[in-house]
């Protein structure tokens, strides 16, 4: 039936017949609460928050690598994304006449901002340290905490199959990044601290996104994101002033664009999250952005892809409709 109003709107508009105008506006109008009501439904399927989550999250990762190339100073432009972050939401909160911090809010909110902020100091520092692939195979694996907390803490339910398929998953994220030790790296007990640390700091923080849904702050996700947002800064103000670096023009301006794009994906990782259990979102975001970042390193960054890679990118692929 919308069809037809479509294919009728579209013969009156074009060649001028099919009735008055009064009815030409009637078909406008239908079509346009058609598109509405399509939209809608849309927003109502808890797969589409996934996706545009995902998508998101890898755009994230690939503006970050862009700021890298550029040379940008790395807690800076953290730093400055974060305070931007909160400026911006805090002022949009307020001018709606809905900011309202509630304890709970701050509690959780806090939290969140202290394990982003250190989550990010210490990979930056672990890559400093210890070869990008095994820093980015214990940051991938990490999905693995908010899995094992969702179950746990929270009490959510998780089928064989679905243990099978986050298993599958854990394994398509560690082969993309699997990779030899460059002979300049020694001791190997340094190596796997470094990861356990980014491990367990990028592990806490998906529990703190996760801890957002079941302290009931769904309606409030705003709110909290923009004291994350406000804790993190803070912290991260203190790190650069220790470091004792100047910040360039390129570093604030880098990190003010990712600060607005971070609003808008941090703002769509809740909200998926609002909608998906634990035990489904994070293996399924998790290879989802691997399988992006993969292809966009392949193909747009024109970096190899090892048959490791290729092979892990798959197996993520087929984890996914298992986790799913």
């Amino acid at each position: 039936m919308q069809i037809n109003h479509i294919g009728r709107f579209c013969i009156v508009y074009t060649f001028g017949h099919g009735g008055p105008r009064r009815q030409n506006r009637r078909e406008g109008n239908n079509i346009r609460a058609g598109c509405i009501a399509g939209g809608g439904r849309l927003l109502s399927y808890p797969v589409f928050w996934l996706i545009l989550a995902s998508f998101l999250s890898f755009g994230f990762g690939q503006l970050f690598k862009w700021s890298q190339r550029r040379r940008c100073h790395a807690p800076t432009v953290v730093t400055t994304n974060y305070v931007v972050l909160a400026a911006t939401l805090g002022l949009a909160l307020h001018v709606q006449g809905v900011l309202e911090v509630t304890a709970p809010a701050l509690l959780v909110g806090g939290c969140m901002g202290v394990s982003f902020i250190v989550s990010m100091w210490t990979m930056t520092r672990a890559l400093e340290r210890a070869p990008v692939s095994i820093v980015l195979t214990a940051f991938r694996l990490a999905i693995l905490c908010p899995v094992v907390a969702s179950v746990f803490l929270w009490g959510e339910t998780i089928s064989v199959w679905q243990a099978c398929g986050i298993l599958l998953a854990l394994a398509g994220v560690a082969l993309t990044t699997q990779t030899s030790i460059p002979h300049r790296y020694a001791g190997m007990w340094a190596l796997l601290a470094a990861a356990a640390i980014v491990f367990l700091t990028q592990g806490l923080s998906q529990v703190c996104l996760r801890w957002v849904h079941y302290a009931g702050l769904d309606s409030q996700r705003l709110i909290v994101l923009m004291l994350c947002a406000a804790t993190a800064g803070g912290l991260g103000g203190g790190i650069v002033l220790l470091t004792r670096y100047r910040p360039q023009a390129r570093d604030l301006w880098m990190g003010s664009a990712i600060g607005i794009y971070n609003l808008v994906a941090l703002a769509v990782f809740l909200t998926a999250l609002s909608q998906l259990e634990g035990t489904r979102f994070f293996p399924a975001h998790g290879c989802l952005v691997v399988i992006l970042d993969g292809l966009c390193a392949h193909f747009i960054w024109r970096e190899p892809l090892s048959r490791l890679a290729a092979l892990g990118i798959g197996v993520s692929a087929v984890s996914i409709l298992m986790v799913l």
